[in-house]
């Protein structure tokens, strides 16, 4: 069944069968962490995807679900179409952004970290990757790799033949892999790494920091323009180590940084003072950190103390 022309209730509306709107509500809360995991993985944004998941509810329940096969497929093709609109609209404001952008960090829970496939799938290195797809492709990259959706599912939900869905999905692919990291290291791996890092962050080391920075490194931070950050990349390790070491020599407040786990992967909070200053996200490669992404500005700050709950399934 086509959402486009999706059956509704009458105009009554959902509300003048209680049975009904049962289902309906019981439905959408059964799939409500897959359709914001969904909606979160195409737009890297919370509030956004929690827009996403309001706009879909809406449109849920003007549906008869009595006339649907498959409430799982239905509810994600609704999201779909509603985070495509929302790229769309995504783009042009971040064109107008101040600096770099970062998807928004996620605090998830320790479950998101021990599920590789989640986990790779939500890390701040691969959102950052989706970054440069087109929106279509992004949508197509998402629901294929990481949602297993079919190739005429997809298709319906994005409008096209699933002829040309699997050449977008094949070159959404091709890109996605040549950016991505080579490999995937385990939690203990990124841990050690991060660990390393705090060490020589919190003393100030400099040597600390070469050794634990690939030389390739790239440091990328989001101040929004309301916090202070980098214009735009950093690349190598020297000059990110001598702009860490320049940046918390400067701070005129007391820095603790404390272990957490954002995007499914280890990662630090940092305080200024005690009130949060930002995320330090990693990307480590052969014991080697090759990307930190540090995010400072507020608005993107206010999921890093309560956990959301995050599922492919």
């Amino acid at each position: 069944m086509n959402e486009r022309s999706e059956p509704t209730t009458g105009a009554a509306g959902p509300l003048a069968g209680g049975g009904r709107t049962d289902t309906a509500t019981e439905a959408f809360v059964a799939h409500r962490n897959l359709l914001f995991t969904v909606a979160y993985e195409m737009l890297g944004s919370v509030a956004d995807a929690e827009d996403v998941l309001q706009e879909t509810w809406l449109r849920w329940m003007k549906v008869d679900v009595e006339q649907v096969h498959d409430e799982r497929a239905y509810l994600v093709r609704i999201a779909t179409r509603r985070s495509l609109d929302r790229l769309r609209t995504m783009k042009r404001r971040k064109e107008a952004y101040v600096g770099p952008w970062l998807p928004e960090p996620l605090l998830t829970a320790p479950d998101v970290a021990e599920d590789v496939e989640l986990a790779e799938s939500v890390s701040m290195a691969l959102m950052l990757v989706l970054e440069t797809l087109s929106p279509t492709e992004r949508v197509v990259f998402v629901l294929r790799e990481a949602f297993d959706v079919g190739y005429d599912e997809i298709a319906d939900a994005v409008g096209k033949s699933p002829a040309a869905v699997r050449q977008i999905a094949h070159r959404a692919r091709r890109h996605v892999e040549a950016r991505r990291p080579r490999e995937v290291v385990s939690p203990d791996q990124a841990r050690a790494a991060l660990e390393s890092f705090q060490r020589a962050l919190e003393t100030r080391d400099l040597q600390g920091l070469l050794d634990v920075l690939a030389s390739e490194v790239v440091l990328v931070s989001d101040g929004g323009g309301v916090r202070q950050a980098a214009a735009r990349p950093i690349v190598g390790a020297g000059k990110v180590a001598r702009f860490i070491v320049g940046a918390v020599g400067k701070a005129e407040v007391a820095l603790t940084a404390d272990h957490t786990v954002v995007n499914g992967n280890p990662a630090l909070l940092l305080r200024a003072d005690g009130e949060i200053d930002g995320v330090i996200a990693i990307r480590v490669e052969s014991g080697r950190i090759t990307g930190l992404y540090y995010v400072r500005n507020p608005e993107k700050l206010t999921r890093v103390e309560s956990e959301i709950p995050l599922t492919l399934r």
